[in-house]
């Protein structure tokens, strides 16, 4: 199994249905993408993210699962949005 992580801060001036869409067009790719076994998305309640606002979990059965999600036309939509309405982002991959 493989697991991607998203963590990201969504920017100041984003509104509120700005970020909401960004969730939502996130929590989609769980259908839009035959690879995608398992996903979740969500705001940072703790305080504790070290600044970041948002995270993203997505599971894959398998490295090749992964790269098709990163390939997605589904996915790269997404990017754009992340890429549009957050202020930064880190990424981590790891198999178990």
């Amino acid at each position: 199994m493989v697991d991607h992580l998203v963590f990201c801060t969504v920017k100041a001036e984003a509104t509120p249905e700005e970020v909401e869409d960004l969730l939502s067009s996130i929590r989609a790719l769980k259908d839009d993408v035959p690879s995608v076994v398992d996903l979740a998305a969500g705001e940072d309640f703790s305080g504790r993210s070290g600044g970041y606002t948002h995270a993203l979990f997505a599971r894959f059965e398998d490295r090749a699962g992964l790269q098709e999600y990163l390939k997605h036309p589904a996915h790269l939509a997404v990017v754009e949005k992340l890429d549009a309405r957050t202020a930064g982002r880190i990424v981590v991959d790891y198999e178990f």
